[in-house]
């Protein structure tokens, strides 16, 4: 993961981003990346329960 903290508790999932970061160009080159899960992952305690996340801003 880039950029991304999660944590659960109970049945709160909770997802911290410092939007102040970026990653670079989206594979598009149309978009900057400023966190991701890189893909779905799954949400610990929760099984079956996943998540996947892009946070992006335009170029």
């Amino acid at each position: 993961m880039k950029n991304v903290e999660m944590k659960v508790d109970g049945n709160t999932l909770t997802i911290k981003v410092d939007l102040s970061k970026e990653f670079g160009p989206s594979s598009s080159g149309k978009t900057i990346i400023v966190a991701s899960t890189e893909g779905n992952v799954a949400i610990d305690g929760h099984e079956g329960t996943k998540i996947g996340l892009n946070v992006y801003r335009k170029k």
